[in-house]
Parts: structure tokens; C-alpha cells; sequence
């Protein structure tokens, strides 16, 4: 799966889990997803600036 077909199918999973927990109302699964959501942001950002080059 590409790049962006991966962030979508992650995006669209933690679409699902924050109705669930709306629904569910249990704010420790809610804290889990925003620190895994989180931590893949600083993880493409991270892979972005090591591809980028100095002149």
C-alpha cells in the first residue's frame, strides 16, 4: 500500500474508533488513538525532512 492509500485507511480507521467512542464514551481508548495519530504524524514528518537535501 502506498503512502497515501495507508494515511487514508488510517484516517478512515480512526474516524471509525472516535465514533466508538463517542458512542462508547470512554476517554482512555480516545487518548490512545490522539497518541497514535500523534506519533504517526511526528513519524511522516520525521521521514520527510530526512529525504530532504542540503545544497
Amino acid at each position: 500500500m502506498n503512502d497515501m492509500s495507508d494515511l487514508e485507511a488510517r484516517t478512515d480507521l480512526q474516524d471509525v474508533t472516535v465514533a466508538l467512542f463517542l458512542q462508547e464514551n470512554d476517554p482512555d481508548q480516545l487518548t490512545d488513538i490522539l497518541v497514535e495519530a500523534l506519533d504517526e504524524a511526528l513519524r511522516l514528518l520525521q521521514e520527510e525532512v530526512g529525504q530532504e537535501t542540503l545544497h
